[in-house]
């Protein structure tokens, strides 16, 4: 009966930490898509872009898609619903005349049933960015360039 009592506090114990791991790993994701969007600016229509431009890009949930066109440029852009964004391990970017548009152009997901449809772009200040990373967790965010990501230049 000892041994019981000791493997039911044990697991307990587990419990517990994975429960302190899971709530600090959703605190840091929350605190780093509030970066995010304080460094995004405002609104914009469209944004040039060019088949070999999708440097890297990061789901941040189902609604926002963070994008570099560059490794000193990014957009955030809002999808409204998209189910598969935060599982996908590959996208792609719809556009029209080298430009990516509101409304008009989607980001293509991996094995998604339908486009996301981009219905919010706001650029982002990538400089402003660091710096709220560094003040939030005192780390650095370097893009690495996407090794699964593909663009269709026109449709």
């Amino acid at each position: 009966m000892k041994w019981h009592g000791f493997v039911v506090v044990a697991c307990a114990g587990l419990m517990l930490a994975g429960c302190a791991a899971s709530r600090a790993r959703h605190q840091q994701e929350r605190s780093r898509l509030a970066a995010i969007q304080a460094a995004a600016g405002k609104p914009v229509g469209a944004f040039d872009f060019m088949t070999r431009d999708l440097w890297s890009w990061e789901p941040l949930n189902e609604h926002e898609l963070l994008v570099y066109t560059r490794p000193r440029q990014a957009w955030l852009l809002d999808v409204g619903v998209c189910p598969q964004l935060p599982y996908t391990v590959s996208i792609g970017l719809t556009s029209h005349v080298g430009q990516v548009s509101v409304m008009t152009d989607s980001v293509l997901v991996q094995g998604g049933m339908l486009p996301c449809t981009i219905e919010r772009i706001r650029p982002v200040d990538v400089a402003k960015l660091h710096k709220e990373m560094q003040a939030r967790k005192g780390g650095t965010m370097v893009p690495e360039r996407a090794a699964h990501a593909h663009a269709d230049a026109t449709r």
